[in-house]
């Protein structure tokens, strides 16, 4: 992705080549064009001179005698000549050709001025050239500086609007950082960014409003998830304990008993559905610390310990990859434990007897990372968008558990900045991995 700043600056870039391309295309014409009017006014002015003098001091010191018809000069280079001849002709000539002249057996291509002037009764052609070689050596000398000139031009402004387009846009610079890494609403920037455009002081009012109501929003769902956990906890313990005391008696019936102990599951069920939403929303809430310092690959063996017997019941192999570790600071070790705990045991009822699963640690690049893949059920890409959506993730409506235990995982990662990814596929598996801030 290319930020905006740097679109606007190759945007300008772009549209400066463009006409710097059209410009080179039509340049040469144009500095023709100009070059030439630019000569034709110099040999007229010449012209000028020449008749100027010719009236102060008259045409006998260019042509001295009736022997002498002709009068020519041309400097050493032969860029330049002059010729002045009389002339029998009728037709008065002032125009400007191209024509070529022998000079010292040497043929040269001039553009030539021919004017006729009439001194004394006597008819004259005056002729003034400049050679086509020095008038092409200068256009290309004007075609190499305008060149440079417009290079230059480029990189100048390229660098001015690059400058420019920075400073412009520095307020959507300072709110984007603002919304970077934002995992909860109250962590939120609600400073005013510093901006003398319109567009950037709406869009900070607007993110900041709307960062102070979906805070709002959060506080009074984490409240009425707290209150309410709260309430249930209470009924339910006592309908709990009420019910462990009629299974105690000693002439309760058989059937009667059965359904007791029934609806203590059911109670159980509810009892641990509460204690989780009660777990979220103060992980939510952030009353857990993070002042633990710890190896990952400790906590990865306790949890593979703690789970591996249920593992081994259920014919379900679990392999150990965890040849380097990492040590995790300002962290809750109790949060990390869930968290891997909740996902291996997942892993563990979604693989079928005789199938395995590895727990794999290792760093790549600046990150540590931690994967944990099975070859089991797998799932499908609607089940994966659902999986840490609370009460969506369960796969069948017979299996045991509350299906909050993936949501609770993602709850912990997000508190600590964790990054979680899921790929799997139907009846191939399925592989959660786990990637550790870089300054952790």
């Amino acid at each position: 992705m290319i930020r905006l700043k740097t679109r606007l600056a190759l945007f300008n870039l772009l549209s400066k080549l463009a006409v710097t391309l059209l410009l080179i295309v039509f340049l040469p014409w144009v500095i023709e064009r100009i070059n030439l009017r630019h000569v034709d006014n110099d040999l007229v002015q010449k012209r000028e001179q020449v008749i100027s003098l010719i009236r102060r001091i008259g045409i006998y010191p260019f042509i001295s005698s009736d022997t002498t018809i002709a009068f020519g000069s041309y400097n050493i280079l032969k860029e330049e000549f002059i010729s002045l001849e009389r002339t029998i002709l009728n037709e008065e000539l002032n125009d400007i050709e191209v024509s070529d002249r022998m000079i010292e057996d040497e043929e040269i291509n001039y553009r030539v001025l021919n004017y006729t002037i009439m001194v004394d009764g006597q008819k004259y052609l005056l002729e003034i050239g400049r050679s086509l070689k020095s008038i092409q050596s200068s256009e290309k000398n004007i075609y190499r500086v305008i060149l440079v000139f417009l290079i230059l031009v480029i990189l100048i402004t390229f660098i001015i609007d690059l400058q420019y387009n920075r400073f412009l846009l520095r307020p959507l610079g300072k709110i984007t950082d603002k919304l970077k890494g934002i995992s909860d609403p109250l962590s939120f920037d609600r400073t005013p960014v510093k901006t003398t455009t319109s567009d950037f002081y709406i869009l900070d009012n607007a993110l900041t409003e709307l960062m102070r109501n979906i805070g709002e929003l959060f506080e009074k769902e984490k409240e009425i998830t707290d209150n309410v956990s709260h309430e249930l906890l209470t009924p339910v313990s006592v309908l709990r304990s009420k019910l462990e005391n009629l299974l105690i008696r000693d002439n309760l019936d058989q059937d009667i008993s059965g359904k007791i102990e029934e609806s203590l599951k059911t109670l159980y069920r509810l009892q641990s559905l509460v204690n989780s939403l009660l777990f979220i929303a103060r992980i939510e809430s952030r009353q857990y610390l993070m002042e633990d310092t710890f190896n990952l690959n400790e906590i990865l063996k306790e949890v593979v310990g703690e789970i591996k017997p249920i593992a081994e019941d259920k014919g379900v192999i679990i392999n150990e990859e965890m040849d380097q570790d990492y040590q995790l600071k300002a962290a809750n070790k109790s949060l990390i434990f869930s968290m891997f705990s909740n996902v291996i045991n997942n892993a563990v009822k979604n693989t079928s007897p005789g199938g395995d699963m590895t727990v794999k640690s290792y760093i790549s690049g600046h990150y540590f990372n931690v994967t944990i893949s099975d070859n089991g059920r797998g799932m499908s890409k609607e089940q994966i968008d659902k999986l840490f959506s609370r009460f969506k993730a369960k796969v069948s409506s017979q299996e045991d558990g509350t299906g909050i235990g993936l949501a609770i995982a993602k709850t912990i990662a997000d508190f600590h900045k964790i990054v979680v990814s899921v790929t799997s596929e139907k009846e191939k598996g399925t592989s959660f991995s786990f990637i550790f801030p870089e300054n952790s």
